[in-house]
């Protein structure tokens, strides 16, 4: 009964949405991502977090304006049709990309972890699968199923015990040495580790509260931030400045430390878990992406979901260049920092369209 109603977030859906959202496989490997910072990194996650709450304020004021328009409706009444749809046809793009990206940087994490010299067709087709099982329920199942992952995982904080124990608290200091330079590097690598907010724009008139959403939003930041610097944090006690450079997945290495008497192999048990986030990001962008479909054809079918779905099958799959492919995914992220900005430019757009009508 939910499908027929346009509002059917209540807050927590909103916290945990936005939260589940954002930690995707990124959180894995931000410690090499922004290791040009040196050991003065683990405070960069925080700075994160203040860019992306400034960055939300446009978003939800734009939001407030159309209260039941998502980001392609909103193309199309405030940039004309035929401009609206053209760029909603890059944006849906864009995110069956980022789905693919995720998708592919998981199962090479899988492959690398536990399924060693093994093909990951059947592990990935099982996995779109789910997918679309959970998409299939709309925004409100993604909602639910993000609150369940996150409980389901949280506990992985506490491995970080043995990393913390065998760490060297003296990495703390100095606080700022690094050029300019280097700042910009970990800045610009790293910022992606709270992408995904952005996606406030297409849910939110799904939102009961709205008034509020500003608020609850920003606890799902800040959840996942405080997430993230946790897992930063222990990283930069542990590693020494080179493998922070040179281990790709730091955070994998700080599960392998764990030691338990009933269970040898935690790092695996842990990859296998982080399973529900991945989902829980790539449900979202899904979603987004077959809304996205359904705005440029003016009709909303289900078939457009399998569509989607085929797709990224066909570019996690297809043998492009492993070089194409790469800088391909790396590459597409740079378009979520247009995204953050873009708000801006939109309500400059609607405060002169209501300036010239009242004229």
């Amino acid at each position: 009964m939910d499908n027929t109603k346009l509002k059917v977030l209540n807050s927590y859906h909103v916290v945990f949405l936005v939260q589940n959202v954002i930690v995707g496989t990124t959180v894995l490997s931000l410690p090499n991502r922004i290791s040009a910072m040196g050991y003065s990194q683990w405070w960069m996650p925080l700075l994160f977090g203040i860019i992306a709450n400034i960055a939300l304020i446009p978003m939800i004021w734009l939001g407030l304006k159309y209260t039941d328009d998502n980001l392609f409706a909103i193309h199309e009444k405030l940039l004309g049709k035929w401009l609206g749809k053209s760029l909603n046809v890059v944006l849906l793009v864009y995110f069956i990309i980022v789905i693919a990206a995720v998708c592919a940087s998981y199962f090479q994490l899988i492959q690398v972890s536990a399924l060693i010299d093994r093909t990951i067709t059947g592990p990935l087709l099982i996995f779109l699968l789910l997918l679309i099982y959970i998409v299939s329920g709309e925004i409100k199942s993604i909602a639910r199923f993000c609150i369940m992952a996150f409980f389901l995982t949280i506990g992985s904080v506490y491995f970080l015990k043995w990393g913390f124990v065998a760490g060297d608290i003296r990495h703390m200091m100095p606080f700022f040495n690094f050029n300019k330079q280097e700042f910009y590097t970990a800045t610009k690598k790293g910022l992606l580790a709270v992408g995904g907010f952005e996606l406030i724009l297409f849910y939110f008139p799904h939102i009961i509260n709205q008034k509020k959403t500003l608020k609850h939003v920003s606890i799902g930041i800040w959840i996942s931030v405080l997430f993230t610097f946790a897992f930063t944090f222990v990283s930069v006690m542990y590693y020494s400045d080179w493998q922070l450079k040179n281990v790709l997945y730091p955070v994998l290495g700080l599960f392998k430390e764990v030691e338990l008497s009933f269970l040898e192999r935690i790092d695996v048990l842990a990859m296998t878990m982080w399973v529900f986030l991945i989902l829980s990001t790539t449900a979202a962008y899904l979603w987004v992406a077959k809304r996205g479909l359904d705005s440029i054809r003016s009709t909303s079918k289900k078939a457009h979901l399998y569509i989607i779905a085929a797709l990224v099958y066909v570019i996690v799959q297809f043998p492009f260049m492993e070089e194409f492919q790469k800088l391909l995914f790396e590459r597409v992220f740079y378009v979520m920092y247009a995204l953050f900005i873009w708000p801006v430019v939109l309500c400059i757009i609607h405060v002169l369209k209501q300036k010239k009508n009242e004229g």
